[in-house]
């Protein structure tokens, strides 16, 4: 922890500890124009940005380099005693290119994210949805051969034995419940050219039947003997509304299969002024060493003439 940051801590300790008969306490920050303190108020606000980035995760940030105070050189010290125009102007262009790098990295981060839906996500999606709405098309066929009808119940057989009467296959149904000893699908029989498994959902502690064609269709058991034959028929009618669904799903991920495509060809809109203000940057980060390089100069110059040997008269001859 610096020195200034335990300074700030100390000076609000003394405020809000105990025997403070203050109800209100304002809290001043002086800073002076033009001076050595904005640079460190930059140094600060770039602390926390990285910190605000890594703790929110709203930033694609892989990393960063935390900023310490002995990064300032004695050049930029000596520049900013001395009202040197390029430290300003060090210090806007190093906000300006953060935050343009930042904006980049989110765009880069977006544009791979698409990269790997059009090369992975998309295509297995539609295949996907092809496959099962091919299915859903198929089952629709198979109701179609047993159409429902108020006063028609068609024979449901459970373990082997053919029930006509809804009363008796609702009772049959829950029997079989009662008979489970494990929660693993089972083969109990068939209705309306269907295969049944039953199974225990042991997490919700339900019954569950699939009904099985060429895709599987889920209904959820309760304890009244016409009410699961009901839930039965609503599943395999609610078939066709699965398949616009599933339509819709289709065309919608095509959509945007199409638009990701696009998207992800398309470059960096900002890219021109990031390396403008780069190239302006590494200027004048030339500028402040050259300034380091004078100052140096001035101060350990050549040897003094005082300190020059005369050369020998014989080395003078030769």
């Amino acid at each position: 922890m610096t020195r200034r940051r335990v300074l700030s801590l100390q000076r609000a300790g003394r405020i809000i500890r105990q025997g403070n008969t203050n109800s209100d306490v304002h809290i001043y920050r002086y800073v002076t124009k033009d001076t050595f303190d904005s640079y460190m108020w930059q140094l600060v606000e770039h602390k926390q940005k990285f910190i605000s980035q890594i703790m929110t995760s709203k930033s694609p940030v892989r990393s960063a380099e935390d900023i310490d105070e002995t990064a300032l050189s004695y050049a930029e010290i000596k520049a900013l005693a001395t009202g040197n125009p390029h430290i300003k102007e060090k210090m806007d262009l190093d906000t300006q290119v953060a935050k343009l790098k930042l904006i980049k990295s989110s765009f880069m981060s977006q544009k791979f994210e698409l990269e790997d839906k059009v090369l992975k996500y998309y295509p297995k999606q539609i295949a996907q949805l092809s496959v099962r709405i091919k299915g859903l098309t198929d089952d629709i066929q198979i109701v179609s051969q047993y159409p429902k009808r108020e006063d028609t119940f068609y024979t449901m057989t459970i373990n082997g034995l053919p029930y006509s009467e809804k009363e008796q296959a609702g009772k049959a149904l829950l029997d079989m419940c009662q008979k489970m000893t494990s929660p693993e699908p089972i083969s109990i029989g068939n209705y309306r050219g269907f295969e049944m498994d039953l199974s225990f959902d042991t997490f919700s502690k339900v019954f569950n039947v699939a009904l099985k064609g060429n895709l599987s269709h889920k209904v959820e058991l309760g304890s009244d003997v016409f009410g699961n034959i009901q839930r039965l028929d609503n599943a395999l009618e609610g078939i066709s509304k699965r398949l616009d669904i599933t339509k819709e799903n289709l065309e919608e991920t095509k959509k945007q299969f199409e638009i990701a495509k696009v998207e992800m060809q398309k470059e960096f809109p900002q890219e021109e002024e990031l390396k403008t203000k780069l190239k302006r940057l590494a200027e004048v980060d030339a500028l402040l060493n050259m300034d380091k390089k004078d100052h140096e100069g001035a101060e350990f110059g050549g040897p003094d003439e005082s300190e020059v040997q005369p050369k020998k008269k014989n080395e003078m001859e030769r």
